[in-house]
């Protein structure tokens, strides 16, 4: 730190002549005036000591005084100036009341005191202290006083940093505060906005600040920033089904064959009249949103043709049992009628979202044929629901960007977790090429079924394999598999830039804290994935920070497909009946991470948006690094604390 003292100790001294000047004209030789004389410059060098000390004393704690008062005052006035342009009213105050503690009024004998302070253009707060050090001896030489100024200057300023933003992008987040009009993700968005306009006024020109996002719901994007090495390349086992010929039976299939036509007439087809269509809104979705789940939107035709005139006259003129060689060997039954329409009959079509009524009339139009029945044998296929092995070479073509987590087991014991085992929370973990259980997977929503849940919400989880006819969840068109936006590696990132990518943020899917934190701090140590990018730049330090911001408690859903498959049915971390439920295994793991994630020299800010503080955030967090925010203001001043804590507070040149 540099600070700049400008000491005039003797500047605006006010010597008074005329005993000096008088004793050195005078050229007698009296000894005992000589030595007189000989006192008067000793006297002036003991009091000039004596008065000097105490103002180099006194300008010592006018500069500590300054340097207090122009700290205080910058740490009071924080960031959020940047974005508001308006200066607290008690900056001045907090500023004053520090130098005053500093250098009291009258301290060794001063007087005069003052101190003013001037916001500067760059946000720096620069002050003046002045005070009158009235001398003592020195007055009999002509120095009444010695005037003392201290310039003083502080600014709040950035080393490197890195900052890992894990976003709560869950479908809640659509939904406004209590009080509020705005969703709280929009709330969100422009907070981070400001957060970045903050530290960016805060930044030197030669201050590396770069940002990560991690979006979070049911799980984590992050393929995109996958090395091919780090993924299975070869076969992976998902919850899904297949076509299969169940059971081969011996059955019978009834035919019209040799229609022979034999009198009357019938007219020709004629458009009856038409009418426009009904649409019908998509119904919503498990995630509140629309689309297939409940069937995309669908015209229909509402209004009934009228009633049928037609009449059908059947007779059975004769009946024959002949042999059937097959296969299957058997008798063929042969009915041969006679059969007479009379009258008119309406149907409807739908053509172009246009209902078209069509008629047609019958006049004694008779007609014979044969109704033959004859034994057949007929493959009836089911779906058969459970494990496939499906070829994941082409994972980056075949997935959404989400993955499914590296291998890990069900812990009971989270004070002593084996991380050998459980590979998923080993963050810095780098896969090996050809361990699978160091590898990611690519999750296939659209070939993963709920066995055996039903659309309805029937049925129950049915571990071994179903061959059904019934239709199971899909968890891709039910809006059980969200996949969040995709996250961002460190970088420097533009105004612009950040907008564009804060505007892909979309609300969707259930709360899964844990695979946020371990994503946040996979992207973020600089000893793990990516070490190289993460590093610090030769001869400087970076600060690392990761800032998890959440609207809800945790609240996994069984239903869901996310980073550990399909939980009840792949049983990887977690079992129903086992040592913890769901919710708290989620939990457990969201505070082994946030553990990791600090062990490497990392800072974790948790901040509850619209919801009270989960204890287990709380403990991750730490004193001081976990805050509630109700409201769109409180989140916005919660953000602004944090922004001047990742600032360095200092005394400048």
């Amino acid at each position: 730190m540099a600070v700049r003292h400008q000491n005039e100790l003797q500047k605006n001294a006010r010597p008074k002549r005329g005993f000096l000047r008088s004793l050195a004209a005078d050229r007698s030789g009296n000894t005992i005036m000589i030595v007189a004389g000989a006192l008067v410059p000793i006297m002036a060098m003991i009091g000039g000591g004596v008065d000097m000390s105490r103002s180099y004393l006194s300008q010592t704690r006018l500069q500590q005084a300054c340097d207090a008062g122009v700290l205080a005052a910058r740490k009071k006035l924080g960031q959020s100036v940047v974005v508001t342009g308006t200066i607290p009213n008690d900056v001045d105050t907090i500023g004053q009341r520090f130098f005053d503690a500093n250098f009291n009024d009258g301290q060794y004998g001063t007087a005069n005191r003052s101190f003013a302070m001037t916001l500067e253009s760059d946000y720096s707060i620069s002050g003046v202290a002045t005070v009158d050090v009235p001398t003592t001896i020195m007055q009999a030489f002509g120095y009444d006083q010695v005037d003392l100024v201290a310039n003083c200057s502080a600014q709040l300023n950035m080393s490197d940093t890195d900052i890992m933003m894990v976003l709560d992008v869950t479908g809640s987040m659509a939904d406004a505060n209590p009080g509020e009009t705005d969703a709280k993700i929009d709330v969100m968005n422009a907070t981070v906005k400001d957060f970045y306009t903050q530290l960016a006024a805060a930044a030197g020109p030669q201050t590396r600040i770069r940002y990560g996002f991690v979006p979070y719901s049911t799980n984590v994007n992050v393929g995109s920033l996958l090395q091919d090495d780090w993924v299975v390349d070869t076969n992976w086992t998902y919850q899904s089904r297949e076509w299969i010929r169940a059971e081969t039976i011996e059955t019978t299939q009834y035919t019209w064959q040799n229609w022979t036509y034999k009198s009357g007439t019938a007219g020709a087809t004629t458009l009856y009249d038409s009418y426009p269509a009904t649409w019908h809104e998509p119904a919503p979705r498990g995630n509140g949103e629309v689309g297939t789940s409940g069937g995309d939107g669908y015209y229909t035709c509402d209004t009934a043709p009228p009633g049928n005139t037609k009449t059908d006259n059947i007779t059975l003129l004769s009946e024959t049992n002949v042999p059937y060689e097959g296969p299957p060997a058997g008798t063929q039954n042969i009915k041969h009628y006679v059969r007479t329409y009379n009258g008119t009959e309406y149907w409807i079509s739908l053509e172009d979202n246009i209902c078209k009524i069509w008629s047609r009339t019958y006049t004694n139009y008779t007609f014979e044929y044969d109704g033959v029945t004859t034994p057949v044998i007929r493959d009836i296929w089911r779906w058969k629901y459970w494990p496939i092995s499906v070829d994941v070479s082409d994972w980056r073509s075949l997935s959404n960007g989400c993955m499914e987590e590296r291998s890990t087991y069900e812990i009971s014991d989270y004070a002593n977790v084996n991380f050998s085992q459980a590979k998923d929370l080993d963050i810095d973990l780098v896969p090996t090429v050809g361990d699978t259980s160091t590898q990611w997977r690519p999750m296939l929503p659209n070939i993963v079924f709920d066995r055996a849940i039903r659309w309805d919400g029937s049925g129950s989880w049915n571990k071994p394999p179903k061959v059904t006819s019934n239709e199971y969840i899909n968890a891709g068109t039910g809006g059980f598999a969200a996949c969040p936006a995709p996250a961002r590696n460190l970088a420097t990132i533009t105004s612009s830039e950040l907008d564009a990518y804060l505007a892909t943020l979309q609300p969707a899917g259930s709360t899964y804290h844990d695979i946020g934190m371990i994503w946040g701090g996979r992207l973020l140590s600089p000893t793990g994935l990516f070490a190289t990018e993460n590093a610090d730049r030769p001869g400087r330090s970076t600060s690392r920070h990761l800032i998890f911001l959440t609207d809800g408690q945790t609240d996994p859903l069984d239903l869901s497909y996310g980073a550990y498959g399909v939980e009840p049915l792949d049983e990887r971390r977690w079992h129903s009946g086992g040592t913890y439920n769901l919710t708290q295994t989620v939990e457990n793991r969201f505070a082994v991470a946030c553990d990791e994630v600090k062990k490497r020299n990392i800072t974790v800010w948790v901040v509850s948006f619209g919801t009270s503080l989960n204890p287990i955030m709380s403990a991750c967090a730490g004193p001081g690094h976990a805050f509630e925010a109700a409201n769109a203001a409180e989140l916005s001043n919660t953000f602004s604390t944090i922004a001047q804590q990742l600032g360095e507070l200092r005394i400048t040149d």
